[in-house]
């Protein structure tokens, strides 16, 4: 059996710069807001679905929940979506037509042309 410690200090996501001033910018134009989410929820046209959000409040995160912090940033991702999202790059990207944060998930086996939902 594992202990839970062997995993105390393992890296769960990458998460660029700008993907971390994207997310501090985001927080500073709703500063009600406690932390920026990304969930994965069934649907889409590859089988499942990234569902960006806010956590309103630090009594929302569960004990299970995997959370991210820096200095003025905050990132939770709920303990059911980390199966599915573990070891995943979050950068932001910025092109002429639009801007968006771009997911490099490793576990994903296939992908929709729309870039919103994925396969495992």
């Amino acid at each position: 059996m594992v202990e839970l410690d062997a995993y105390q200090n393992h890296k769960w996501f990458e998460i660029t710069d700008e993907a971390k001033n994207q997310m501090e910018k985001l927080l500073a134009k709703q500063p009600e807001k406690y932390a920026v989410s990304l969930s994965v929820l069934g649907g889409g046209c590859a089988g499942f679905k990234y569902e960006w959000g806010f956590i309103d409040d630090k009594g929302q995160i569960a004990e299970g929940d995997h959370t991210e912090d820096w200095s003025t940033g905050r990132f939770v991702v709920d303990e059911a979506s980390m199966m599915y999202v573990a070891g995943t790059k979050i950068d932001w990207k910025e092109e002429v037509f639009g801007s968006q944060f771009e997911i490099v998930n490793p576990n994903s086996t296939s992908a929709c042309g729309c870039g919103e939902s994925f396969g495992v």
